[in-house]
């Protein structure tokens, strides 16, 4: 099983208007994203830098007023006097003394002037503060029974270590709040502009649609014989734009299409019109030096027998001659569209009676058999259809050696009768398959030769009738075995 290889979505979309779309949303989706990453994170380390500026502002008056019960000594700050605790609620403010934390609390809600909340600190958090740098720059920390605070440590008067934090609570409130509203925002956005842009990639390639639609009622016409009319053009817009010099060249295209199959088609009524024509005119002489021949053969004087052998063959080739002659006309009238007769045709007799003239025609085959038990009945042209198994199994004893099996078999399905003649010669060369059923093509030249018959008509009259009476025929060859199946409507339901 073949692998099937991954692909983004857009690139799995069948339609130039969907590809065009999404690729739109998709750019759009691109920058909305970076314009919304970039402000979160400037929004970000602006609110932070203010944050850092409270804590400069903070000082270490509280971690440092922990120790010495609300107020600074006068040797820390002898202007400074009052009470020490007066900051921010949520204040963070601890005192280290080499690695150990003497004191650690925070300013609660309501406080007033003096309150304060013990922390209990854990390992983790012990640690953290203890490799705290004391530079007197700000540093994020995440303490585990407080959430994330940022955090100033300065070396102190008596040897320790003073620490002020700021909750960054309302920070990370303002960017979550940021980003929800440049959620929908963006959405919003997006969903406005997938919209606007489906809407005007729909109307920029109104012309491409139209070249699409007369191209697929082209594709829908039977251009292979016939006289054929092709629509009308595809609108042409801006010959300037991409679409339009695709709908121009398309235009142009047809146009040059269009010439040649009307000459085509002339042609082909020409050729018709000559075979028909040619077919008319030689039945009467052929039909004369045919008649010359057996008068001439009835004499009563002696003949010498050179000219006797020679009228024969005169004759002869006359009659076969007459029959090519007939052929020609049979197809030039199913060329031109003559309708076969439609009578009720019993199928098994004709292959009954056809059977019997080949096994008398080629004794040296073995024929066989394959008929229904009820008599298989098809509209037809009895005469054209006798021809067609008389032609089919002429086919097979001609290109199959003596001794061969010829096999014809009956059988009807679903409002059909299929016609199946099987021999297991040689096969079809594969070079012939293809134009097996065309006119004048021959199979077996050397052979046809040898014998003397043969025209290369016989299969081409077996298709152009059956397709007249709405049927097919497909040959199946291989080394051993080759087999012509005729198909035909029975009219039943």
């Amino acid at each position: 099983m073949r692998p099937r290889r991954w692909l983004p979505t857009v690139l799995r979309l069948h339609t130039l208007r969907a590809r065009l779309t999404a690729g739109l949303v998709v750019l759009l989706a691109v920058s909305c994203a970076a314009v919304g990453v970039a402000a979160v994170v400037e929004l970000n380390g602006f609110l932070t830098d203010r944050l850092d500026q409270q804590l400069h502002e903070a000082g270490v008056r509280f971690p440092a007023s922990l120790e010495h019960g609300g107020t600074l000594p006068s040797d820390h700050d002898g202007d400074e006097d009052g009470d020490t605790r007066r900051q921010a609620v949520g204040t963070f403010g601890a005192r280290l003394v080499g690695d150990t934390v003497t004191n650690a609390a925070v300013v609660p809600s309501g406080s007033g002037t003096g309150g304060t909340v013990t922390v209990s600190l854990g390992a983790q958090d012990t640690r953290e503060l203890t490799e705290l740098p004391a530079d007197g720059e700000g540093h994020t920390m995440d303490l585990s029974s407080l959430g994330d605070y940022r955090m100033m440590a300065t070396h102190g008067r008596d040897g320790d270590v003073l620490i002020t934090g700021l909750p960054m609570e309302s920070v990370e409130a303002t960017i979550h709040r940021l980003e929800l509203v440049a959620a929908i925002v963006f959405g919003a956005a997006l969903a406005v502009a997938g919209v606007a842009g489906a809407l005007w990639v729909r109307w920029s390639l109104r012309p491409l649609s139209s070249v699409a639609a007369t191209a697929t009622r082209v594709s829908e016409l039977p251009l292979s014989s016939g006289e054929v009319a092709l629509p009308s053009r595809a609108p042409e817009s801006d010959p300037r734009s991409e679409v339009g010099r695709v709908a121009g060249a398309f235009n142009a295209m047809l146009g040059h299409v269009e010439d040649a199959l009307t000459k085509r088609h002339a042609s082909e009524e020409r050729l018709r019109s000559f075979a028909a024509d040619a077919s008319h005119e030689l039945r009467t002489p052929v039909a004369s030096i045919r008649g010359h021949a057996e008068l001439a053969l009835l004499h009563p004087d002696p003949v010498p027998q050179k000219v006797v052998r020679a009228l024969e063959r005169i004759e002869a080739e006359a009659a076969r001659m007459g029959e090519v002659v007939d052929d020609l006309l049979l197809l030039a009238r199913l060329d031109a569209g003559r309708p076969l007769e439609r009578r009720p045709v019993d199928l098994t007799r004709l292959v009954l009676d056809a059977v019997t003239d080949a096994q008398a025609a080629g004794p040296g085959h073995r024929w066989t058999l394959e008929l229904p038990e009820e008599p298989v009945t098809v509209p037809g042209d009895a005469h054209r259809l006798q021809q067609v198994l008389a032609n089919l199994l002429a086919n097979a004893r001609l290109h199959t050696p003596v001794g061969s099996t010829v096999t014809v078999s009956l059988q009807t399905d679903a409002g059909a009768a299929a016609l199946k003649v099987h021999d297991d010669g040689p096969g079809v060369a594969e070079d012939i398959r293809a134009k097996v059923f065309e006119r004048f093509a021959h199979g077996d030249r050397r052979r046809t030769e040898d014998v003397g018959t043969g025209t290369g008509l016989g299969l081409s009259i077996v298709a152009a009738v059956v397709e007249a009476l709405g049927g097919s025929v497909v040959l199946e060859s291989r080394p051993g075995s080759t087999t012509f199946t005729v198909c035909l409507p029975t009219g039943a339901e």
